[in-house]
């Protein structure tokens, strides 16, 4: 990916301008762009910024969903989580959950229930459910709470890095002919006798302003969903009901196993994980209704404690405040809803077409990205807005695309990109260095992800190309002046940008570090 190169393909009549850079508007620019249509996706701040770099990390059918009866979506939700095993394995992970049940009834309860996930799936399934022995499921589930402990049920579902998804999302659609632009703000819609003819957008980073024509706008923005749609009317219903959920990171020593925990009934009836993710252990999920938000939001006091709590009643030596290496908070485009349980609103997505023809699409979860993408088009060709054409990404290996890889690799989400980053790392000593003592990622990095990877700020990289924001605040704070060293040198910036970027940063990181 190269931005200058995107930039100056700004001229052409695009047949779908993608308005968004989250897990929906990129899957989307893939889709088109393998179809043929000429896209154009464009994002006002980095990749995956939002919601799609904040996620629970699970590929899943949704255990919760079929609980609440949702069949259809599990279903779904099953069979995209098997494709994306074929055309991502280098960023996947089939993972072994342990339900610790405190009673006989839930032995066979989630037993029962589990095998017909399985069924669900079909041949895409990722491995049999199965009762497990209290002795032999504390082999796999060290540091469990073992007072009234009946047992566990195992099942198996996928996990994924978000944010590496997103990056290689973002490379497949380059490679399918799409352009992508980052750091361009959407500050208009343009139209033609009452109908969207384009927008008029500005780089944010160097100010210019672009008026871009287009036969269809998709908004695909999210939570921001309903400013795209204010552009168009400026008095429509609000569409979006954000619900946040936020996670916290702690060292291995709390959870040292490979398998992961779910816990089916928290102290306030939610689902809670605790599972092991890049050598830590993320804990995670709440399930708040707010109703003021921001790009960055800020995890609750309250939704810190529930967690906190929970991990005390689930966990012999249980992690404390102190122990948090990094919280974060993100926030879930729920369609809106009379009902006040956020848990209970469909995670289904809803595609809306406005009689201006602007296209919108809110709702969904990562795991289904690839048919909320189908689905947009297919409804977007049905309405004659565009030529139709047959979905074919079901097959589609995504970039960095992989068949076998080492998963004890620290490097191993990079896929075949990994030869890159080893060349890069021979050009000299100085690229093997490491940007901090206690993680292996290397200058190296740094100089991939500016040279492929289209980032422009410290915080593209420490946050979302590798994820040491997420997995160690404090140890992301201390790499910053060396990652903002090199990320100048290779974008031609000088000593202020440098201080800037550093204290810009050392800002952003104090949103991931608890105080005491």
């Amino acid at each position: 990916m190269n931005r200058s190169e995107a930039l100056q393909q700004l001229d052409a009549t695009w047949d779908l301008i993608i308005i968004g850079g989250g897990a929906t508007g990129l899957g989307t620019a893939v889709d088109a762009a393998n179809r043929g249509y000429k896209t154009l996706l464009l994002e006002q701040a980095d990749f995956c910024k939002g919601t799609s770099s904040k996620a629970t990390k699970l590929v899943h059918g949704g255990v919760r969903y079929l609980e609440q009866g949702n069949i259809a979506l599990v279903r779904e939700a099953s069979i995209e989580r098997g494709l994306l095993y074929q055309n991502a394995p280098h960023l996947f992970k089939n993972l072994t959950f342990l339900i610790p049940n405190y009673s006989y009834y839930n032995n066979l309860l989630y037993t029962v229930g589990l095998k017909f996930y399985d069924i669900l799936a079909g041949s895409l399934s990722l491995g049999k459910s199965k009762y497990v022995k209290t002795k032999t499921g504390l082999l796999q589930a060290k540091n469990v709470k073992t007072k009234d402990l009946k047992g566990f049920t195992q099942y198996h579902d996928g996990q994924f890095d978000d944010a590496r998804l997103a990056i290689n999302l973002a490379q497949t659609a380059t490679n399918q002919g799409a352009t992508l632009l980052n750091y361009m703000q959407v500050t208009q819609l343009l139209k033609k006798d009452n109908k969207i003819s384009g927008l008029t957008a500005t780089d944010i980073l160097n100010g210019k302003e672009y008026k871009l024509q287009a036969k269809v706008v998709l908004n695909a923005t999210g939570v921001w969903a309903d400013e795209i749609i204010k552009m168009d009317v400026p008095k429509a219903v609000k569409t979006i009901q954000p619900s946040q959920g936020i996670h916290l990171v702690f060292n291995k020593e709390f959870y040292p196993n490979e398998t992961a925990l779910m816990i089916p009934k928290t102290t306030d009836g939610r689902v809670l994980f605790v599972i092991p993710w890049h050598d830590k252990v993320l804990v995670g999920t709440t399930d708040t209704k707010i109703e003021s938000y921001e790009i960055e939001p800020l995890a609750l006091e309250n939704e810190i404690d529930f967690i906190l709590l929970n991990c005390q009643h689930y966990l012999e030596i249980p992690p404390s405040r102190a122990d948090v290496l990094s919280v974060f908070s993100g926030l879930r485009p729920l369609a809106a809803s009379t009902n006040d349980k956020t848990k209970e609103i469909s995670r289904s997505h809803k595609i809306m077409i406005a009689k201006s023809n602007l296209v919108t699409i809110i709702g969904g979860k990562w795991t289904t990205y690839r048919k909320m993408a189908e689905d947009v088009l297919d409804k977007t060709s049905k309405a004659g807005l565009l030529p139709a054409k047959k979905c074919k990404t079901q097959n589609l290996h995504i970039h960095g695309y992989k068949k076998e890889i080492d998963q004890n690799n620290p490097f191993y989400f990079y896929g075949s990109d990994l030869e890159k980053i080893k060349a890069i790392e021979q050009e000299n000593v100085m690229n093997q260095e490491k940007i901090h003592p206690n993680y292996a990622f290397t200058s190296a990095c740094v100089i991939f992800a500016v040279q492929n990877e289209m980032a422009f700020k410290v915080e593209d990289f420490l946050a979302r190309r590798i994820r040491l924001l997420f997995l160690d605040a404090k140890a992301a704070v201390e790499a910053a002046p060396k990652v903002a060293q090199i990320m100048a040198q290779e974008l031609n910036q000088d000593a202020t940008w440098i201080a800037n970027e550093v204290t810009a940063f050392a800002l952003l990181a104090k949103k991931y570090e608890l105080t005491l």
